[in-house]
């Protein structure tokens, strides 16, 4: 079984796990429905991807 010769200082451990803090989202104004949206997603107010349609949003029943 592999045992430290030394104890890790806490500079080093934190420097290990510098990556692994969170990172921010990147959230963008879309420009054509002008709602904020994950970047590389589908606009789910829209239906639309990159310019095209992608979907079409369902008719809601209890709006009739």
């Amino acid at each position: 079984m592999a045992v430290p010769k030394r104890k890790t200082s806490t500079s080093k451990r934190n420097m290990r796990r510098s990556h692994l803090s969170i990172k921010d989202i990147n959230v963008v104004i879309d420009k054509e429905s002008g709602e904020p949206r994950l970047s590389h997603k589908i606009d789910i107010s829209t239906g639309t991807y990159k310019g095209r349609q992608v979907f079409t949003k369902k008719k809601d029943k209890s709006t009739n």
